[in-house]
């Protein structure tokens, strides 16, 4: 775990989360005593998993956790028992895994546990994500820098296409590169 902020209006609450968060080993944990700080160090920051003790003295804690989880972090929420149907009915559905209070120490870790796993599969997800379309992104490119070559150079497309990766391991650069050299020399003629 990357990045922790807790979010309670109790000091004391916030030291025994923090404890609880020790095993984890997060890299950085941040505690905030009211929804709107805890906004403000969301901003500044970019934590990997938001804890809300709800209700903070300024807000529910609701739409802190799902704005949170929106900006694809992972958000527990810990509420009273007599407000968890209504709260788990709006938070749960955006991705906020939303506990009772009192809850024991072997749930909250469990949800912890969970809320990491989550994490790390969401971020694959985006690695892959960005991965594709950095290919799709040079496939494009190439694909625009061949038929300039076909057009002004009167090139086939295989000749053009061996250009391009000739010219790349020559070069030692990636192929998207000779492709933008090869789209800024002729598409303004």
């Amino acid at each position: 775990m990357e990045s922790i902020l807790i979010a309670a209006g109790a000091e004391n609450v916030r030291k025994t989360l923090s404890g609880l968060l020790r095993p984890f080993a997060p890299r950085i944990l941040h505690t905030a005593a009211t929804g709107s700080e805890a906004r403000r160090m969301m901003s500044e920051n970019g934590y990997t998993l938001l804890i809300v003790n709800a209700p903070l003295p300024d807000e529910p804690g609701i739409e802190l956790t799902v704005q949170a989880a929106a900006a694809l972090s992972g958000a527990i929420l810990l509420i009273k028992a007599e407000q968890y149907p209504a709260a788990a009915a709006e938070a749960e559905p955006e991705g906020v895994l939303v506990l009772q209070k009192p809850l024991s120490r072997e749930s909250f870790e469990r949800a912890v546990r969970i809320a990491c796993g989550q994490l790390s599969r969401l971020s694959a997800l985006q690695n892959e994500n960005r991965r594709l379309k950095d290919k799709i992104e040079e496939i494009r490119l190439t694909d625009r820098a061949k038929w300039l070559l076909i057009q002004f150079q009167g090139l086939s497309e295989p000749e053009a296409h061996r250009y391009i990766e000739k010219r790349a391991m020559d070069l030692r650069v990636p192929k998207i590169t000779v492709a933008r050299e090869v789209i800024r020399r002729y598409e303004n003629r």
